[in-house]
């Protein structure tokens, strides 16, 4: 199985095994998945595994869960997700140690991703109370003058939400939380590497007061569950988190369905001959290699002016070499392993051919397992994998610009535009930035992983369809219903 996770044949008594929660109640399955540690294949515990049998079970449980959850007042909504961020608060160092032992980024920012995922089940429980609808001017129109009428917006129905392995929680969270606010019913389905805490979140929901039926987990393999899912003529809506390659696939066997896709990036810093080169090295060491690179808004790509080229690697080069890297449950550890060995191998072979093309490699590149070590490439130019593709690992790649103009067609010149950030102080490169560069989200003197779960998050190009962020989430997870009246009783205008 991909991300870590494997069958399970001799599972251990001493683990207590985590089932799906399927029609209201905790499911054992035939089958079941070990959850296993990216850093040294130690068995963490055991999940119940779904087939496609279970699909339809979810599903009709799910619209029974809809009406429950549309008959729902807003008040209610909110306080089952405050209550729901309280008990998150409570098993906190709980939730923190399972998201380091099954996705491997060290302890300090899985703290960081359980409070950021407690911030964004805050958030949305309050926007359950802001879900407005507006008047609507029928008599502004010829021969409506006895029309009044307004829109509303109701719950589409059922929401799939599909979740990634490298931020599990924040991004379940992310889904889970908006929908539920808006008054849908919810399917979960997690990666099957990391569905640990994404069980940890159900169980939080579940204990806060919400209707039984109101979500089901199943965990289950992409190519089976997961299409039946998303194929599914009861799902109304699908949001989901993963490459383009699974992106397109979803949307050729959705059917008329709403979807959100986050779809990856290739993210850019642009730095100015006028910008804080140290500053900028300092952010491109956080936001290139947090959770072993493996962030969609991680820092991939750095465009560097050509009179602070040099400078700018003599600065990043000792930082990043100067990194600990090991064991994640290690506090003094700055990196962890990436999700699974073959992962690392193709990041490692990226890099090999980079420097074949012509690229320089300014440190040792080692692998054990997993853990392969960050790594700068300089000299790096569009045509590279390293360029142009989503490396989704601990490697930065910086190449020379000649000017703002140069560094938005190279900023431009890959698939994807989720954000960037640009490092100047001058108005007219900062405007030209703005205007030119094909992203969702620009950051200025900010790196392009900057990102408050309360704002509008989502891309362009290759990047994604939707935005997420409670408040924007609550609107894709709902429907406008129009409501007209007639107050002429039958009068002459």
């Amino acid at each position: 199985m991909k991300g870590g996770a494997g069958r399970c044949r001799n599972c251990r008594p001493d683990l207590i095994m985590k089932k799906i929660w399927i029609e209201g109640r905790w499911t054992d399955t035939p089958e079941h998945l070990e959850v296993k540690s990216p850093y040294d294949g130690s068995l963490i515990d055991t999940v119940s595994y779904a087939d496609v049998t279970y699909v339809e079970r979810a599903a009709n449980s799910a619209r029974r869960g809809a009406e429950q959850m549309r008959r729902l007042s807003a008040a209610h909504r909110s306080e089952i997700l405050l209550n729901t961020a309280r008990i998150m608060q409570r098993r906190f160092d709980e939730f923190a140690l399972t998201l380091t032992k099954e996705v491997g980024k060290p302890l300090r920012e899985s703290q960081n991703e359980v409070d950021r995922a407690i911030q964004t089940i805050t958030i949305a429980a309050e926007e359950a109370k802001r879900i407005y609808g507006q008047t609507v001017p029928f008599d502004a129109t010829a021969g409506a003058e006895n029309k009044r009428g307004y829109y509303m917006r109701v719950p589409v129905g059922i929401v799939l939400a599909i979740t990634p392995f490298n931020a599990p929680l924040n991004l379940a969270a992310h889904k889970v939380a908006p929908a539920l606010a808006a008054g849908n019913a919810v399917i979960l389905k997690p990666a099957s590497a990391t569905p640990l805490a994404d069980t940890m979140l159900v169980e939080a929901l579940l204990e806060a007061g919400l209707p039984p039926e109101g979500i089901n987990l199943i965990i289950g393999s992409g190519s089976a569950v997961g299409d039946a899912l998303v194929a599914h003529p009861a799902v109304n809506m699908v949001t989901f988190t993963g490459s383009p390659e699974v992106g397109e696939h979803i949307m050729h066997i959705a059917g008329l369905k709403k979807l959100t896709m986050e779809l990856g990036s290739s993210s850019c810093v642009i730095a100015m001959d006028d910008a804080d080169i140290d500053a900028v090295a300092r952010k491109v060491r956080v936001a290139g290699y947090a959770n072993a690179g493996q962030v969609c808004i991680s820092v991939q790509r750095v465009i560097v002016h050509e009179k602070a080229y040099d400078k700018f690697i003599d600065k990043l080069v000792p930082m990043i070499g100067a990194m600990n890297i090991g064991d994640p449950l290690d506090e003094s550890v700055d990196m962890g392993p990436m999700i699974t060995e073959t992962e690392a191998r193709r990041v490692e072979q990226w890099i090999q051919e980079a420097v074949v093309a012509g690229a320089r490699c300014m440190m040792p590149v080692k692998r054990s397992g997993a853990l392969l070590s960050p790594t700068v490439l300089a000299d790096v130019t569009p045509g590279m994998k390293v360029w142009d593709k989503e490396v989704f690992g601990p490697l930065v790649a910086v190449a020379p610009c000649r000017d703002m103009e140069h560094a938005v067609e190279l900023a431009n010149s890959t698939t994807y535009g989720l954000q960037a950030g640009v490092f100047t102080n001058r108005l007219d490169d900062v405007w030209q930035a703005i205007e030119g560069i094909d992203v969702g989200g620009i950051m200025i003197n900010e790196a392009p992983s900057f990102r408050i779960d309360a704002m509008p998050y989502g891309g362009v190009k290759l990047s994604g369809i939707g935005r997420e962020g409670p408040r924007y989430a609550v609107e894709e997870m709902t429907d406008m219903k129009l409501v007209c009246f007639d107050i002429g009783g039958g009068r002459k205008p």
